[in-house]
């Protein structure tokens, strides 16, 4: 049950505070400082001062090859370096059934997505989504819910309740332990969806319809929601978290007061490392408070590891899968969970310190004639290019950097184009959190493929800006209008990032 939180005249109050960050309050001094650091450009003929440098002190030299999105933040110390390197293995341990020899590494499952998180975020980087018959999938799965209107958070507005499927839970596992039913097998069928330039140019897109195919324990609740998923890039996670909550929150305009068509707002998830509400950062549509929610939840959920957050250690079974509930768990030696709090930390270490890689090409003729057209279709109305992390007291790595994620943070109505029809908690079924563009020119070079969203149904950087609607129904519009010569400018901006 959601725990009650006071009436807060002002709705963002409740998120507002950063509990899980020691920082050092700004002076006046420093905020002046940085309101003119994060002014937007005038001139387009130049970089902007430190643009090459997307994570700050951070930011990491480009590998030539598929580990540039590897590397420790250029900012760690030696002993720092050392648990950024115990980190990556439990990043990339292999888990196994119980019971094992191998006590430390047994409890996967009995239900799960992938045996390691490094399965899902293959190299630290975007998941590889299945082709049209869904065959060789690759860190893709269906969330899934049922609303409720009994699980919300008390005076929390807009706040929309839902509930697990009763049979299912929160997500399909298509894995299970030998002896245990797997719970679906994903079917995947596209349409053709052309869209035409100005200039008569036609792209084809791929509109896509998701299937749970070989359900294991019977049919779906009647009101079961399902959203696809694919997992996004690691890279400054860290630097995100340290973003202050107010900062994001001053972006936030959520009845568009100033009549631009852009209304993001913050999603309000529930803390359950702080007993709170708190601001959403994490996750496709900001459903996870901290990078330790999403690491824990993510053990949880998609390879079944028991952890001090999330304690069942048959992981996502639920009361209906008594086969899945009875089988041997790995929680039953000196961990005390299966992966212990000790080990989430180092988890958690390592997935805050990933490096941004630098930019390339920032000063390029072409790449700042994209950033121009970039502002003026109004993409940077969204993807905000820059923000200055909070002073920390304990997290030097992260401290009072200049960063530019191009990300505001926010929910935005993204259309229903790409509406999945599921809320979560403020979030609508139509909202989506602003991706990070950091690192996106990068993802052929770590991943090995260029497919983007949420749901990688676009096989370009102009497939995925193509698809944009709602709130960014306008950009998009500016870009179909434009001639081809600004369309590869953009494009060249976006690859340099």
């Amino acid at each position: 049950m959601i725990s009650q939180v006071g009436a807060h005249p002002d709705p963002y109050a409740a998120i507002t505070a950063d509990p899980h960050l020691d920082a050092i309050p700004r002076t006046d001094a420093e905020a002046a400082r940085i309101a003119k650091v994060l002014a937007p450009p005038r001139d387009f003929n130049a970089p902007q001062k430190f643009e090459d440098l997307p994570g700050g002190a951070a930011t990491v030299r480009v590998k030539p090859n598929a580990d540039a999105f590897s590397q420790p933040s250029a900012n760690l110390g030696f002993e720092e370096e050392l648990d950024f390197k115990v980190g990556n293995g439990l990043f990339r341990k292999i888990w196994v059934s119980a019971p094992s020899s191998t006590l430390a590494s047994d409890g996967l499952g009995p239900l799960y997505n992938a045996r390691s998180c490094q399965r899902c975020h293959l190299k630290d980087g975007r998941g590889h989504p299945p082709g049209p018959d869904a065959e060789n999938a690759v860190s893709m799965f269906l969330r899934i819910s049922i609303p409720d209107d009994s699980a919300k958070i008390a005076d929390i507005q807009d706040y929309l309740g839902t509930a697990p499927d009763p049979t299912y839970g929160t997500q399909l596992q298509d894995f299970a332990l030998p002896g245990i039913a797997a719970e679906y097998r994903l079917q995947i069928a596209y349409a053709d969806l052309p869209v035409t330039f100005a200039d008569g140019t036609t792209v084809m897109l791929r509109d896509p319809t998701y299937t749970a195919a070989d359900l294991g324990y019977g049919p779906l609740h009647p009101q079961a929601m399902l959203s696809p998923r694919v997992a996004p890039q690691m890279i400054g996670l860290g630097l995100l978290e340290a973003i202050p909550a107010a900062d994001i929150l001053a972006h936030a305009d959520p009845d568009d007061a100033d009549g631009d068509g852009i209304s993001g707002r913050p999603n309000i998830v529930w803390s359950a490392e702080f007993d709170r509400p708190m601001l959403g950062r994490f996750g496709l549509k900001a459903g996870a408070p901290t990078i330790m929610q999403q690491s824990a939840g993510a053990f949880a959920g998609d390879i079944g590891i028991s952890n001090p957050l999330f304690t069942d250690p048959f992981g996502e079974c639920s009361t209906i899968q008594d086969a899945c509930r009875k089988a041997p768990h790995g929680d039953k030696d000196v961990r005390g969970y299966e992966i212990d709090q000790e080990g989430l930390d180092l988890v958690v270490f390592y997935s805050r310190n990933l490096g941004v890689p630098a930019r390339r090409n920032v000063d390029d003729p072409q790449v700042l004639h994209g950033k121009q057209v970039f502002y003026d279709a109004g993409c940077a109305s969204c993807h905000q290019p820059s923000f200055v992390t909070s002073r920390l007291n304990d997290r030097p790595e992260q401290s009072f950097q200049l960063i530019w994620p191009h990300t505001d943070m926010l929910l935005h109505d993204m259309g229903p184009g790409l509406a999945d029809n599921r809320p979560e908690a403020v979030a609508s079924g139509t909202e989506w959190r602003t991706a990070p563009l950091w690192g996106i020119g990068l993802t052929q070079q770590v991943s090995g493929h260029t497919q983007f969203l949420h749901d990688g149904r676009a096989r370009s950087l102009m497939e995925a800006i193509l698809w944009h609607g709602g709130e960014a129904g306008p950009a998009r519009e500016r870009v179909l209008a434009m001639p081809k010569p600004d369309r590869d400018a953009l494009v060249s901006y976006l690859e340099s990032l």
